[in-house]
């Protein structure tokens, strides 16, 4: 259950990480209170799931899922190139990724 949770808190944290784009500086109120809320259920999230699972894990591992997501993210909205050394590096991240997964005790 913590792997799940933290995977959704990964997934979170995408969203409001775009979501910053649409604040525009926090200067639209909707967008920013949406982008305000994902990023507390997504500190939620991540808060229980490191209750079961190794803080360095969990943290990395939620960071990765966010930092991966929210490049391949803005390549599809936001037209940001996807060049081999962007691509390689998002293969790096998640190999590191599996790589925490599988060594993980828990």
């Amino acid at each position: 259950m913590a792997w799940l949770l933290l995977a959704l808190a990964g997934l979170l944290e995408i969203g409001w990480a775009i979501g910053l784009k649409y604040t525009e500086g926090f200067t639209r109120l909707l967008p920013t209170v949406l982008t305000i809320t994902i990023a507390f259920v997504s500190f939620l999230l991540l808060g229980l799931a490191v209750r079961h699972l190794p803080i360095g894990t969990a943290y990395a591992i939620w960071t990765a899922i966010g930092t991966a997501g929210t490049v391949l993210v803005g390549v599809i909205l936001f037209g940001e190139s996807l060049d081999l050394a962007r691509l390689s590096c998002i293969a790096l991240i998640v190999l590191g990724v599996i790589g925490l997964k599988l060594l993980s005790t828990h």
